[in-house]
Parts: structure tokens; sequence; C-alpha cells
């Protein structure tokens, strides 16, 4: 041990106790699991209450529960930010899950047949680990932001929370995605505001008919389509506007419409038509990259995205939960993240039980775990 104590052992650690480590928890409680939950914030719920204070969900509550828990409220309503927040904070009390705040996890690796998570003050082992860190953790900065002179307000996304904490005058929001629109929407009401738009998403009602967007997606079973079919395979690169357009930016909200940013110059921002603008504060919308180097095993690819099948890797008794196109488009989705950690679940599960007969039986060549259990392919 390279710290000056013995580690404490479990059968599961799961790193992550945002909605994908709480619905994991939940089955491995369910399955009478010995485990932990590591998490760097000082409460559940962190990483929607470090988002903006307005913002509100686009999938209603009837579709934002996490497993035994039904999300309070209209169900044909959609939530804020601070009912998250509260939510899986009753979630966690409710269910007195083992989780250990403020801990940061500085590395993972395997060692003797054992998982260790290194912790700033000491080693924890596990036989099996689950990754639920989600999909968004370093804010993705555009490198024009360094050319824009000192005295412009600038912020990702992830740093905004209200239109008075923007200076006075014009404002830029970069990034056409749902972030980008939102906060554009909302500054409106007291800025002069542009939205810079790299690349058209198509936009999508919120509600159709009298009903939402996903009681169609589902009622037509697009949710259930998995990452390997044809439709999973177009649209995962391709993100989806959701009750925004850039008609109604512009008609209703007197939002000016600007292509992709392609540099700066002091206070000035230069498109990709060839136009400028002079500006006071810029919003970067520009979404997040992963960071998993924390991680010492050989689950990554060249461009630092993990490799699995449905969150299973190619090293016995690692899992991910919560990334974006995990399985499904819902795969990353507070009430469709549970169909993942249910079947990784089930992994974990199998995975005990191949070890429990490995020892019992002391084979010369141990069983391998099943790569996925009832995993299935889509065409």
């Amino acid at each position: 041990m390279s710290k000056n104590e013995s580690a404490d052992r479990f059968d599961v650690a799961v790193i992550g106790a945002g909605q994908a480590g709480l619905a994991i928890g939940y089955f491995l409680a369910q399955q009478g699991r010995r485990f932990v939950m590591f998490d760097s914030a000082d409460s559940v719920g962190s990483a929607w209450r470090d988002r903006w204070d307005s913002l509100v969900l686009f999938t209603s509550r009837r579709y934002d529960s996490l497993p035994g828990l039904t999300f309070p409220g209209d169900p044909d309503g959609y939530p804020t930010r601070d009912e998250v927040v509260a939510y899986l904070q009753q979630y966690a009390a409710l269910n007195e899950f083992p989780i250990e705040f403020n801990s940061h996890v500085q590395s993972l690796a395997e060692r003797s047949g054992a998982f260790v998570v290194e912790l700033r003050d000491r080693l924890i082992e596990a036989d099996q680990v689950v990754v639920a860190t989600g999909p968004f953790h370093v804010p993705n900065m555009s490198t024009v932001s360094g050319q824009l002179a000192p005295e412009v307000f600038q912020t990702h996304s992830a740093g905004y929370r209200k239109p008075s904490d923007v200076p006075e005058g014009r404002v830029v929001v970069v990034g056409g995605g749902n972030t980008g629109f939102q906060i554009a929407k909302e500054l409106s009401a007291s800025h002069t505001v542009h939205l810079a738009i790299g690349s058209r998403q198509t936009p999508l009602p919120q509600r159709f008919l009298g009903r939402d967007l996903f009681w169609w997606l589902t009622k037509l079973g697009v949710l259930e389509k998995t990452v390997d079919s044809r439709i999973g395979r177009r649209a995962r690169d391709r993100d989806t506007l959701i009750g925004s357009s850039s008609r109604e930016l512009k008609r209703r909200y007197g939002v000016g419409l600007k292509p992709r940013v392609v540099g700066a110059s002091s206070r000035t921002l230069s498109f990709a038509d060839s136009t400028e603008l002079e500006v006071d504060a810029v919003i970067w919308a520009t979404g997040y990259r992963p960071d998993h180097s924390w991680i010492n095993a050989a689950v990554m690819d060249s461009e630092g995205n993990v490799r699995h099948r449905r969150g299973v890797t190619d090293v016995p008794g690692l899992y991910f939960l919560g990334l974006s196109w995990q399985y499904t488009r819902g795969s990353a989705l507070l009430g469709w993240v549970k169909d993942d950690a249910e079947f990784i679940a089930a992994q974990i599960s199998a995975n005990a039980a191949i070890t429990l007969a490995e020892g019992r039986t002391n084979q010369d060549e141990p069983l391998r775990p099943p790569h996925a259990v009832g995993a299935r392919e889509e065409t």
C-alpha cells in the first residue's frame, strides 16, 4: 500500500453520486451488495445545482423518475433545477445510500485481483467498480476566447447563473444547442443578445397535438432504438433542439442570429459570414469534454472516449454508467438512466457469481465474465 493503512474492501465501489450513481445504488441495495459511493461534492445533486438558476428540464416530470420513487408534482409539467436537486436529495435520503461526500477519487487501478480506489487520505479496494460520473466533465472553451480583450466579460455556460451577473450591453451566446437557446432567451429580457450557431440542429416542439414530445418518442419506440440501430447510428452525433427554434428566438425574443465564430480581436468577434460584432460579454455554451485521465485501465480509445458495450468494458468488473448514448438516446437522461443501471447491476451479479464459482471449483483456467449479459443488437 502506498498509504500507511490497510484498505477497506467492498463488493462494489460507485464513483459519482449523481443520478446515475443513485440509480445503480438502488439496484445494488436490492441485491444486498456491500457497496460504497464516492462523490467529490458536499451533497447530492451538485451537477444540477451548479447549472444556471432558471434551468428547466425539457422532459416532463412524468419521465424524470428514478427507480422506486415517482418525481413529485404535475406529471405534465416541467421541473426546475431546484426541483431536481430536491428530488435527488430525497431519493438518496430515502434509500440511505452509503455515500461519502467530499471524497475526490484521485485514481483507479487494478491490483492483485481487485480494483484500488485512491482517495486523498486512504485506499479502498473493491471487487467491481461503476464509474458513474456522467458525460460532462471539463467545459469546452474555444481558443478564440483568448483573443478577446480582458475587459470583455466571458464565462462558459457552466459558470453562468443569472442575467444580473452579466454586464450591460451586447452579449453573444456561442453555441446553438438547448443550453445556448435557453440562456439567450433569458438574457434577451435585459440585454442585446446575439446567438452564434455553428451547426444547425433539428428543432422539435416540446409538445405536439397536446402531448409531450417524449410521450410520442416513447409511444413510437424511438427511445428504445439502440446506438447500434440504423436510427441510433444516425442520431448519436446529432443533438436535437427541443422546444426552441431560430425563428422563435428571432421573432419572439428579438435575438440576433449569427453563424459560427471564427475569430476575435480586442472587443470584436468575427463570424463565418465575414461579419463582425463589438461585444461586451460572451457566454460560451460550447459543451463539455470527458476527462477519465485518473483511470489507470486500458478502456480508452485514442481520443479519450470509453470503449464499452452498454457500459461493460473489456476489463472484467469495470463499468460505466450515464454516458451519452451509452445504449439509447435516454442513457444520460434522468428518467431513463435506470434502464442501463438495471442492466449493469445484472452484469455485476453475473460477475460475482462467476467469481464465487471460480473460488469454489479452483479451476485451472478461470471463467471470464460474459461481456454483456442480455445485450442485443438492432438493425
